[in-house]
């Protein structure tokens, strides 16, 4: 049977545990625990194929594909749609975007300067930044994409939305443009084909076929995170159930 002092301790301690598993379980993995697979550059190819419907959400939209695209990358920052403060896909009627995922490959992960950078996202583009003049110089930006995913799957939008920073991703689509005349408000979203240009315009439009996660970053920390949390329960149950000290 747990004392206070016993209780105290394991508080505390599952408190400093959790703090620290918050910290380090959006950390990317180091160059050793990377797949070769993602030391590869995205394979594209023209493809002649009719556009197509589909309707998520009571929307219809035109999918017309241009390329076939096939990547390995490495996630350093995300964005999903259905975020809160996300007003924009909504006004636009835009449920066929389910995930933004920022990837890095290629060189950027066999010099390492992957590590070097910090990167955001907002609904449109991600960017990063670095400290030095010589971690920009050697940061390859053509090894790096915003990739707007779309899909009319309900499980491959699941699959998307299980990406955290730090996962190794693989993903099969097609490079393609989309548009609707949802209720006579015309919407169109095109798509990147190269992977040097830079700004708004230079995110890639996928729409996907297959979406894996090949390997989840965070080693054991993720798991950590939950077993904090249960002996903080623990440890609060414990409190109460210790008995009333009296001072006679």
């Amino acid at each position: 049977m747990m004392n206070r002092r016993m209780v105290q301790f394991l508080f505390f301690g599952s408190l400093m545990l959790l703090g620290v598993a918050l910290w380090k379980k959006d950390e990317l993995p180091q160059f050793p625990q990377l797949q070769q697979a993602l030391m590869n550059e995205p394979e594209q190819v023209p493809v002649k194929r009719v556009a197509f419907d589909t309707t998520v959400n009571g929307v219809t939209y035109r999918i017309q594909p241009l390329y076939s695209y096939n990547l390995y990358g490495l996630v350093v920052s995300l964005h999903d749609a259905r975020t809160w403060w996300d007003s924009i896909h909504q006004e636009w009627n835009d449920h066929l975007n389910v995930m933004d995922l920022c990837v890095v490959w290629g060189n950027n992960l066999r010099r390492g300067v992957y590590k070097e950078a910090e990167y955001s996202s907002n609904e449109f583009e991600c960017s990063f930044k670095v400290n030095s003049a010589e971690v920009f110089r050697i940061f390859d930006q053509a090894a790096l994409s915003n990739n707007h995913l779309l899909t009319d799957k309900p499980g491959i939008a699941r699959a998307m939305r299980m990406v955290r920073l730090g996962d190794q991703i693989h993903f099969r689509g097609y490079l393609a443009e989309y548009s609707h005349n949802h209720n006579g408000r015309p919407f169109h979203r095109g798509t990147s084909t190269v992977r040097n240009d830079t700004g708004s315009r230079a995110c890639e439009t996928v729409f996907v076929e297959d979406f894996e996660i090949l390997r989840p970053g965070g080693g054991p920390w993720r798991a950590i995170v939950w077993i904090a949390v249960f002996l903080i329960g623990v440890s609060v149950i414990g409190w109460f159930r210790l008995p009333l000290s009296t001072n006679v």
